[in-house]
């Protein structure tokens, strides 16, 4: 089946893809999806009608273009150099994706974003940075994310040791829905613009609205030109276009199918200079379809193995930009052996544009498949709250609950229900009762330098040759605004590693942007997050592993992957 730029290799299930797309056409799901036809998913229209603005935010965003180029011409002529995205999620997966897509065109800012609370992650870009020629990007939906404001309050402060409370404003943006806690911060502290968002748009379906397309004119992306590609993949997508011969129909389909009969575990192959779209995918299909005891995980950033490797409960999804041919006998291979695999090309890196919608609507329709409503994340929340209560327990009595380690093996302590006397026979301990069709996630609250990601990719690497199991890796607390909701929404067919580490070099994080006082650090927060998040997902019957490094990261992780 090859329809619109998506070729569909899927043997055996072919008649049943067919079968449901005829089923899809016969009902107009479609056509009522662009209709903004909330009962497509749901009688209530909740979190539905209001997150639909994303279908046509490609054409309203063509207005804006002006707007964002004066914008980025002005900071420029004045002598910025660099920009840091302070923000999570949907706020910055985006922007990284057009940044390690396209680079930095001549004289335009060289983008960065801050997505981690460690210390380290926070210093880096504080010690790495010409502040004085920073550009700060604080990007959040809805004005009240813990991560992006505790940012802003310290980058803030640290302008503020050398300039004026006016001069420091003025190294300050903001991207923001209308009426927003973050406009009114905007306003106190007089920052230089505002970009005001649709706010019928969830973070995870933003890409093309101000929130990807301001941070993208800041390295200087043809936006015109990307947003062509995106109304053209509208077009072909578009509501009189029949379900067979619509590429996004097909590819949510597609997804939808394979996971309803066991390959639920979607695994993206793509280009190398397109590895980071893959970061992008992952949330979205991840919080979009991961709910109500239903879920397609998908498995990013992992080169394709042996076909004997994987397990039927995979599906191959092969992103191939221009002639490269990096991973084409690979993924002919894993076809041969019968795992159903789709296809797309891309000639150049603005069909991104394209790639973005296509994605939004096929999970859309993927939802619909499912039976699920994708625009809700309904158990992201829990984990904030039980973060937010390890804060208030440091508050009131000065250190964060005390956990007693089941066994320390040299420079790894062990946490959880294990009977063992050493890190390798914990790790097997944890991972005997894996089934087939389980997964492993990784989640590494640890600085997410480019060594630390090596040795991390090792231990996936051991995990799935040992245990034939998805293994995925994310770090926190990016992944809590990613996968957090599929970890917890999911089957519960998993087993979670979670990596904690210290701290050699703590910093407050203030109370106020412009005030001395703090009541915690970014390492309290960060454990908090880790903590909380490990007993929302064991209060959700989940199985939980936390291995605690107890001095260098890289010789801990190292630890691991040996132990196994």
């Amino acid at each position: 089946m090859n329809v619109q730029g998506v070729q569909v290799s899927a043997g055996s299930y072919s008649a049943r893809i067919l079968a449901a797309l005829d089923e899809l056409q016969s009902a107009g799901v479609l056509r009522r999806i662009w209709e903004r036809d909330h009962t497509v998913w749901r009688s209530d229209p909740t979190e539905i009608t209001n997150r639909l603005g994303w279908l046509n935010v490609a054409s309203e965003m063509t207005g804006n273009i002006g707007e964002i180029e004066d914008f980025v011409r002005e900071v420029s002529a004045e002598g910025f150099t660099h920009a840091l995205l302070l923000g999570m999620g949907g706020s910055s997966l985006a922007p990284e994706v057009f940044r390690k897509t396209f680079g930095v065109a001549a004289g335009m800012l060289d983008l960065a974003v801050l997505d981690s609370t460690d210390p380290a992650a926070v210093l880096s870009c504080a010690e790495g940075f010409n502040l004085d020629r920073t550009l700060f990007i604080v990007s959040t939906k809805s004005g009240g994310t813990v991560e992006t404001f505790s940012f802003f309050k310290y980058f803030y402060n640290r302008l503020l040791e050398r300039h004026s409370a006016e001069e420091v404003g003025r190294h300050f943006v903001a991207i923001t829905d209308p009426g927003s806690g973050l406009l009114d911060t905007a306003t106190r502290y007089r920052f230089r613009k505002v970009f005001l968002n649709n706010p019928d748009i969830g973070g995870r379906y933003s890409a093309l609205s101000c929130f990807g397309l301001a941070p993208a004119g800041m390295v200087g992306i043809d936006l015109k030109r990307l947003l062509d590609r995106a109304q053209a993949q509208m077009a072909l997508c578009g509501p009189a276009v029949p379900a067979t011969e619509n590429p996004a129909a097909v590819l949510g389909v597609v997804m939808g199918e394979m996971a309803k009969a066991g390959r639920d575990k979607v695994t993206l192959v793509s280009s190398p200079s397109l590895v980071s779209f893959g970061a992008w995918v992952e949330q979205l299909v991840a919080e979009s379809t991961g709910k109500e005891g239903k879920g397609i995980l998908p498995v990013v950033g992992e080169a394709p193995a042996a076909p004997a490797v994987y397990g039927a409960d995979r599906l191959f999804v092969y992103l191939k930009l221009g002639d490269d041919a990096t991973y084409d006998k690979g993924i002919d291979a894993l076809e041969r052996a019968g795992h159903p695999v789709v296809r797309m090309h891309l000639e150049d890196p603005f069909d991104l544009g394209g790639q973005f919608f296509l994605w939004e609507l096929a999970t859309a329709v993927t939802g619909h498949c499912l039976e699920i409503q994708p625009f809700d994340q309904p158990d992201v929340e829990s984990a904030k709250v039980l973060a937010r209560q390890m804060v208030a327990a440091y508050r009131e009595k000065g250190a964060l609950p005390v956990q007693n380690a089941a066994l320390v093996d040299h420079d790894v302590a062990v946490y959880g229900k294990v009977s063992a006397e050493t890190l390798s026979q914990a790790v097997v301990s944890f991972l005997s009762g894996a089934r087939t069709g389980d997964y492993i996630a990784i989640q590494a609250y640890v600085p997410p330098t480019p060594d630390v990601n090596a040795v991390l990719s090792a231990l996936r690497l051991s995990l799935l040759e040992r245990s034939r199991l998805a293994v995925t890796l994310g770090y926190g607390p990016r992944f809590l605004h990613s996968t957090g909701q599929l970890h917890k929404g999911d089957a519960g067919n998993s087993f979670f590693i979670q990596i904690t580490a210290e701290h050699p070099r703590d910093i407050p994080v203030p109370d106020e942007a412009g005030a001395a006082a703090s009541s915690m650090t970014f390492g309290v927060l960060i454990d908090s997050q880790a903590l909380g998040d490990a007993q929302a997902l064991q209060d959700n019957q989940r199985r939980v592993l936390r291995l605690h490094l107890l001095g260098d990261v890289i010789t801990g992780i190292t630890q691991i992957v040996q132990s196994i």
